[in-house]
């Protein structure tokens, strides 16, 4: 009886966040507003950071990477609801589902791994400023970058390995609204018991845990010298040059966290649909406005920028008739 239900898949059938007709309109607006603002916020950032020559610091330069894989993981799932509001096709391909899975893990790993740089950035900027131009130099930040892309691409291979031999699913339908890969291995008959400790080893230690605690022992020493700065302001402004990146780290930890290492019950399949959207969605919307809101140097960024562009205001353009 088992075996009349397996069967090799040539593609898969995403569910999407709803199946209800009358939410499906809504749904595509609202992820299509999402995006629209996550590439505009995000590319807005990626713009001042290369035109503003006052941008052009180590801390800038991380955080411009960070917006771009924010584009790239928003791009890789959000795009397949659009997708499916327009064509009505819910289908996709088997090759074309694994290439989804591979760049959005990646994509995670490396934003992981450019956080995990911001901290020690932060911990130098705090802890040693004296040496801070010797330590963070642009030699070291373009060789920190290479190796956070380069890793963060390594570090998904042996997932997509696994997947790639597994010869029989129970059902074509994925229950969400993009590739997710824990997704896909659930509805494996093979014997999933490598992927799992694979996904204890390479997923929770060294992509999540890892990173994890080198952003704490970051903080630990950072928290420490703000803690022996005597005025009040100094701790202030010292807390204020690190708060909007440990807001970002907080957020994201929180959502992976809920999504993957907590027990998977079909109870909580729309849910964790709709931590997903956050995830890919929301999150990436709010670092542009976390790292510019509270931010004097990216907003006198964008002054300068608009200023350059039209350099008369309005009030000074007379219309002659």
């Amino acid at each position: 009886m088992e075996k009349s239900n397996e069967t090799t898949v040539t593609y898969f059938i995403i569910t999407g966040i709803t199946q209800s007709p009358l939410l499906q309109a809504p749904i595509f607006l609202l992820v299509l507003l999402l995006y629209l603002v996550t590439l505009g916020g995000n590319m807005i950032i990626v713009l001042l950071v290369c035109l503003d020559h006052h941008l052009h610091t180590p801390m800038y330069y991380f955080l411009c990477h960070l917006s771009a894989l924010d584009v790239c993981c928003s791009t890789v799932t959000l795009h397949r609801i659009l997708f499916t509001f327009v064509t009505g096709e819910r289908t996709i391909s088997y090759s074309t589902c694994i290439a989804h899975m591979y760049f959005f893990g990646s994509f995670i790993c490396d934003e992981l791994l450019f956080l995990t740089a911001m901290s020690y950035d932060r911990y130098v900027a705090i802890c040693n400023p004296l040496r801070y131009t010797q330590v963070i130099n642009w030699t070291v930040c373009f060789l920190l970058s290479i190796f956070c892309w380069i890793l963060g691409f390594l570090e998904t291979i042996p997932f997509i390995v696994l997947l790639s031999s597994v010869t029989c699913y129970k059902s074509k339908i994925i229950n969400h609204f993009f590739c997710d890969i824990v997704q896909v291995f659930k509805l494996s008959c093979s014997d999933t018991s490598i992927f799992e400790i694979v996904l204890i080893t390479e997923g929770l230690v060294l992509m999540c845990l890892l990173p994890f605690l080198l952003k704490c022992t970051s903080y630990v020493f950072i928290i420490g010298t703000i803690m022996k700065i005597r005025s009040r302001v100094g701790r202030r402004k010292a807390f204020y040059t690190c708060s909007s990146h440990l807001t970002v780290v907080i957020l994201l930890y929180a959502t992976l966290s809920y999504q993957y290492l907590r027990p998977v019950s079909t109870d909580y399949l729309d849910y964790n649909k709709l931590f997903s959207l956050f995830n890919t969605a929301a999150l990436p919307i709010l670092n542009p406005f976390i790292y510019s809101i509270r931010n004097k140097d990216v907003k006198s960024a964008f002054r300068r920028q608009v200023k350059y562009f039209n350099p008369l205001p309005l009030d000074h353009v007379h219309v002659h008739y």
